[in-house]
């Protein structure tokens, strides 16, 4: 396996640049999910029968919090690889455990607003509107759970390893797909529930 020296180490062989530009392909393939996951809300949003509409469940108080959490786990992910690149293990070990730990807070703001929704009457069987909602945050809500699972496995290697071309490349494309799930849940903040509270 010949190293590069001239580029960070997660991209330092061929084989790891294949596997990022992999990854990206990976990525456009979600899009394409939450693409089609967007299309069926916006197309369902005012198809509300008889429950509550989104004006009548969203709270932002809750809406801001998850924001705030995710937002700032892909900023300390980002100093995660930052420390990476500089040779900073604990640093990087300290950042990954914050951003996981941020990770964890979203899940329970959002599995919070799940029962209290559940708890005021508003299932997925109670209308076209939010059973997307409900799919829709809830494949979002799952590829968070998966990161998180996939950071701490990713954790428990750079402490077993270290910073070799494998551990680097395969922290590098989990932050792709952290800071990936941050972008869609922007579009979930601006387009379902800011536009849901008009």
């Amino acid at each position: 396996m010949k190293i590069n020296s001239n580029v960070p180490l997660e991209y330092s062989t061929e084989e790891n640049s294949n596997k990022i530009l992999g990854f990206w392909l990976f990525l456009g393939a979600e899009i394409a999910l939450f693409s089609t996951l967007f299309a069926t809300y916006f197309t369902l949003w005012n198809r509300t029968g008889n429950g509550p509409t989104g004006h009548e469940l969203f709270e932002l108080n809750g809406v801001l919090m998850e924001t705030f959490l995710l937002l700032t786990s892909s900023f300390t992910c980002g100093l995660a690889i930052h420390a990476m690149r500089h040779g900073f293990k604990k640093a990087t070990m300290v950042f990954f455990a914050i951003t996981l730990v941020l990770g964890l807070g979203f899940l329970g703001v959002e599995i919070t607003e799940f029962v209290t929704y559940v708890h005021d009457g508003a299932t997925v069987s109670t209308s076209a509107f939010l059973s997307s909602l409900f799919v829709l945050l809830g494949t979002h809500g799952l590829h968070v759970s998966m990161g998180i699972l996939w950071g701490a496995a990713i954790m428990i290697q750079i402490k077993r390893q270290g910073f070799t071309a494998e551990t680097t490349n395969k922290s590098f494309i989990f932050s792709l797909y952290w800071h990936f799930l941050d972008v869609v849940w922007i579009f979930i903040f601006s387009f379902v529930y800011l536009k849901g509270m008009m």
